[in-house]
C-alpha cells in the first residue's frame, strides 16, 4: 500500500528564467493546480519576465546566471516535498501533477520525465521527438526540456545539480540513474520549437550530439559550453 501522503504531496516547480517574456505567462498558466508552487528564478531579465510572473502567481528570486546555478537556487528556497524543473518555453500537460506523484509512487522510480513534443510544423521535428522518446525511454535519458522530477530527498542526496556551464541535466540524469529507474511519462510536454528553427533542425541535433559525445570522452564543460555560444553566434 502507498501512503496518502504520497499521493497529496506538495509539488515545487522550478523555472529558471533569462528574458523570457514571450513564454512565461503561457508556461506558468499551465502550472497551476491544487498543491503546488511555482517557483521563477531570475539571473537579471531586462524585459518585464519577473512582472509577468509574479502577477500569474509565482514567487520569483534573483539568483547568478546559469541553469544549474538558478534550478539550485529555487530547489533551496522550495518547499514541495517533490521538485520538477521545467524550462521556460515548456508547457505542461494538464494533469501533470497526478502523473508526477503516480510515478514516483512506482517501485524502484526515482525520478522521471515526460515525453517530448515539439511546438513547430517542420516534418524533421517529428523526426526529433522520436529520437528523444526512444534515447529517453530505452536508455532512461530525458533532458532538461522534458521536466525532469524528483523527490525533494533525493535531490539534495545527490547533491542538486553539478555547478556546470553546459550538460548539468545529462550529468544529474547519469547519477540518477545509480540510484533507480527513470520512469518517462508518455504524455508529452509542449516545447518551443525556437531552438531548431533559428539554428536548423540538422545542425541543433548534431550540436547536441557533439556536446554528448564530447562530455563522455571527457572535454571540460567549461570548454563545450565556449563551443556551443559560438554555434549560437554563427
Amino acid at each position: 500500500m502507498h501512503s496518502q501522503d504520497s499521493y497529496t504531496s506538495k509539488i515545487s516547480i522550478i523555472i529558471p528564467v533569462f528574458n523570457e517574456e514571450q513564454h512565461i505567462l503561457a508556461t506558468i498558466i499551465t502550472t497551476h493546480s491544487i498543491n503546488t508552487e511555482v517557483i521563477v528564478v531570475d539571473a537579471s531579465s531586462q524585459d518585464n519576465t519577473c512582472d509577468i510572473a509574479n502577477k500569474a502567481g509565482a514567487k520569483v528570486i534573483a539568483s547568478d546566471p546559469g541553469r544549474a546555478v538558478q534550478m539550485n537556487a529555487g530547489a533551496a528556497v522550495a518547499n514541495g516535498d517533490i521538485l520538477l524543473f521545467l524550462h521556460a518555453d515548456t508547457q505542461l500537460p494538464p494533469g501533470f501533477d497526478h502523473m508526477v506523484r503516480e510515478t514516483l509512487n512506482k517501485p524502484g522510480t526515482v525520478a522521471g520525465a515526460f515525453k517530448l513534443n515539439i511546438d513547430a510544423e517542420p516534418w524533421g521535428l517529428r523526426l526529433v521527438e522520436w529520437g528523444v522518446y526512444m534515447r529517453s525511454k530505452h536508455l532512461q535519458l530525458p533532458y532538461g526540456d522534458q521536466a525532469i522530477f524528483m523527490k525533494s530527498e533525493t535531490f539534495h542526496q545527490l547533491g542538486g545539480f553539478p555547478n556546470l556551464p553546459i550538460m548539468e541535466d545529462f550529468e544529474l540524469v547519469q547519477r540518477l540513474k545509480t540510484l533507480g529507474k527513470i520512469t518517462i511519462i508518455s504524455t508529452p510536454v509542449l516545447t518551443s520549437g525556437r531552438r531548431w528553427l533559428l539554428h536548423g533542425i540538422l545542425k541543433t541535433t548534431l550540436i547536441n550530439q557533439i556536446m554528448i559525445i564530447g562530455y563522455s570522452l571527457g572535454i571540460s564543460p567549461q570548454r563545450l559550453a565556449s563551443l556551443y555560444r559560438q554555434r549560437k553566434l554563427k
